[in-house]
C-alpha cells in the first residue's frame, strides 16, 4: 500500500486533496497541519508521496521541502505543491528546488488526481 502525506494548515484543503485522490486503489493517508509535523511524519515512516502547501505558519512548506531534499532516504519523494502563491518567484524557487510538479489553488481535482498516479506508477516502475 502507497501513502501520500497530505501537508497543508487549512483542514478543509486536506479534505479537499484527501477526497480528490479516494478513487486511488492501495493508497493510505497521513495528514499534517504544519510543517513540524510534516518533517516528525516524514522520519517515521515511509512517504511515497507528498502534496505540501508553501503557505504555513512556524516551518513553511519551503523549509520542509529542503528537509526532504537534504536527506538521502527522503529525497526521491515526489512533492506535489499546492499553493495559491502563484507569482513567477515562488515557482522558479519551487521547482528549481525539485519538486515534482506545481499545482495553484484552487486545483482541479481531476488533474491532480492524474498527477498523482502518475508520479506513484513513475515512482513504482523505477524501483
Amino acid at each position: 500500500m502507497k501513502k501520500i502525506l497530505i501537508v497543508d494548515d487549512s483542514p478543509t484543503m486536506r479534505r479537499m486533496i484527501k477526497a480528490s485522490l479516494r478513487t486511488l486503489e492501495n493508497v493510505s493517508f497521513e495528514e499534517a497541519e504544519n510543517g513540524l509535523e510534516a518533517i516528525e511524519r516524514l522520519t517515521i515512516g515511509a512517504i511515497d508521496l507528498v502534496t505540501l502547501d508553501i503557505n504555513m505558519p512556524d516551518i513553511n512548506g519551503l523549509e520542509v521541502l529542503k528537509f526532504i531534499k537534504s536527506h538521502n532516504s527522503l529525497n526521491n519523494i515526489p512533492i506535489i505543491v499546492l499553493s495559491s502563491r502563484s507569482d513567477e518567484q515562488t515557482c522558479d524557487i519551487v521547482l528549481s528546488a525539485g519538486v515534482a510538479r506545481f499545482m495553484n489553488k484552487p486545483f482541479d481535482p481531476h488533474k491532480l488526481n492524474v498527477q498523482v498516479t502518475n508520479l506513484l506508477d513513475n515512482k513504482i516502475n523505477a524501483q
